[in-house]
């Protein structure tokens, strides 16, 4: 294990973590040394990635958790705390994406949920785990899972993208007012990753033909190419990083198409 990616002694909470991206990252911190909380809306997916840590000799917890929830980030935190003592690190990765179609037509219950979990639930989580390492008076490193959605106009996504840009405005301002307590704050912005949450795109070809003409690497990702960018970000690798957003996307962003 590579000391400059260690996360041994670390205590991590992964939201989204039962499947996908974020069950991808939650392995990795693991494997890495930290102590993960695996949050979800179903217990039984945490459990599932909860016990393939604990299997590998690593320490997990599992807590089912509605970003949607007001006062769910509160309780997953203390929840976490209470277990491991302590919460250093958080990848804030659990999102939704109800509505599909133009953006003028999208009605306000869909909007108001996307908000809710993708913008809301992350603030919130961040704030609160914030405050927990200030009052420790220690350094921690927040990660928000945006897209490059919300870094250019997407037809057909746009509330989706719409909440992604504010996850990234809202890291590089909480990474400006948190730096000089040493916590650090940053997005990564995948591309088209193969997951049951991104499945509608994964498997229509007329779309995914559209994505991989302006990909340069000819594919999509797998959830364990985003995970690498999440123990980078985590770890003391990006000691000096802060602010940014990481682009993992087999290179759509640099075509400009």
């Amino acid at each position: 294990m590579s000391d400059l990616f260690s996360l041994k002694d670390q205590v991590a909470i992964v939201t989204g973590g039962s499947r996908g991206i974020g069950e991808a990252i939650a392995l990795r911190l693991a494997e890495q040394g930290a102590a993960v909380v695996i949050a979800a809306r179903k217990i039984e997916g945490c459990e599932r990635v909860a016990a393939a840590i604990r299997e590998r000799g690593g320490r997990a917890l599992a807590q089912a958790f509605h970003a949607g929830d007001r006062e769910a980030p509160a309780k997953l935190v203390a929840a976490a705390v209470a277990h491991f003592g302590k919460v250093d690190l958080l990848v804030n990765n659990a999102a939704t994406n109800p509505y599909f179609g133009p953006l003028l037509n999208a009605e306000a219950a869909a909007y108001d949920k996307t908000f809710e979990v993708n913008l809301r639930g992350y603030f919130e989580m961040a704030r609160h785990v914030a405050k927990h390492l200030l009052d420790r008076n220690a350094p921690g490193s927040i990660v928000n899972v945006a897209s490059v959605v919300g870094m250019r106009g997407t037809p057909l996504q746009g509330v989706y993208a719409m909440s992604k840009a504010a996850v990234i405005s809202m890291t590089q301002t909480m990474a400006v007012e948190l730096g000089p307590a040493n916590i650090r704050c940053n997005a990564i912005a995948p591309g088209l990753v193969d997951t049951r949450f991104a499945s509608g795109l994964v498997h229509n070809e007329e779309i995914v033909g559209r994505i991989l003409e302006r990909t340069p690497l000819g594919r999509y990702a797998q959830p364990d190419e985003i995970a690498g960018a999440a123990v980078y970000l985590l770890s003391r690798a990006s000691s000096f990083v802060t602010g940014q957003v990481l682009v993992v996307d087999g290179g759509s962003m640099a075509t400009g198409l």
